[in-house]
């Protein structure tokens, strides 16, 4: 693992810094293909961008993950985060962002379509990442194989409970989703993952120096050739071992 590890005061400085390692890449390349996480960990820097406002109109992009079974054009739905955070506030194409169809008749076929149009766009760039409190990766929970594709992936009762806030009741979250696979995001070229809160101390610290293990789907950063890590000051409390890596990110 090449490993570069900023560690900032706050959710202002991740997203500056976030944001800057995506400017730098699609001043060099206009038409990149980026890949989109949703959760807290990376509205800092989408609203960096928005601020920044750079040239985003030829890029391409993938969502990580969706859910399984909700109707299309649901408000807790992944595209519609998307459309809401990233897609409308950056002024990207609408065409060029993909999510998997969690509403599809047949979400097994969605996700191998899905897998076939990333494939088709050459890969992802510059994949941002967060991390579950269990380690999940998108919505790999734990178990789940280190080589797998986009598939249809159910919900562990840990993950469905820390997403029930954006639900009226526990029992509309959604039990499954369809999700990249570890496989699918190790091909990335480039992956930054952006944590805050001491909440993600020990999981974080676990995947970056703990064993490469199943049980901890964020482990395979530890296989990657390139990974970037951008963590608030809490949630860095655990990595006193690692040497921070200070450089720009052109």
């Amino acid at each position: 693992m090449s490993l570069a590890l900023y560690t900032v005061p706050d959710a202002a400085g991740l997203g500056a810094l976030g944001a800057s390692f995506i400017e730098v890449l699609v001043r060099d390349r206009p038409d990149a293909v980026l890949g989109l996480a949703t959760g807290s960990s990376p509205l800092p820097v989408y609203r960096a961008l928005a601020e920044h406002e750079p040239d985003l109109s030829r890029v391409r992009a993938f969502a990580l993950d969706e859910y399984v079974g909700l109707p299309a054009g649901s408000e807790q739905s992944y595209a519609a985060v998307i459309d809401r955070e990233v897609t409308r506030p950056l002024g990207l194409s609408p065409h060029c962002v993909a999510v998997p169809d969690g509403s599809a008749e047949d979400p097994f076929e969605a996700a191998e379509a899905f897998e076939r149009r990333l494939e088709s766009a050459g890969g992802v760039d510059l994949q941002l990442l967060g991390i579950g409190h269990n380690g999940h990766l998108a919505f790999n929970e734990p178990g789940s194989s280190l080589d797998s594709r986009t598939r249809v992936q159910r919900l562990s009762e840990t993950t469905r409970r820390a997403n029930a806030r954006f639900f009226p009741s526990m029992g509309e979250v959604p039990q499954f989703c369809i999700t990249q696979g570890l496989g699918t995001i190790r091909r990335a070229r480039h992956l930054l993952l952006l944590v805050r809160g001491g909440e993600k101390a020990g999981i974080l610290a676990r995947a970056l120096t703990g064993p490469v293990s199943v049980d901890c789907p964020a482990s395979i950063l530890q296989l990657h050739p390139r990974v970037t890590v951008i963590t608030d000051e809490a949630a860095a409390s655990g990595l006193a071992g690692l040497e921070e890596t200070l450089l720009p990110p052109g």
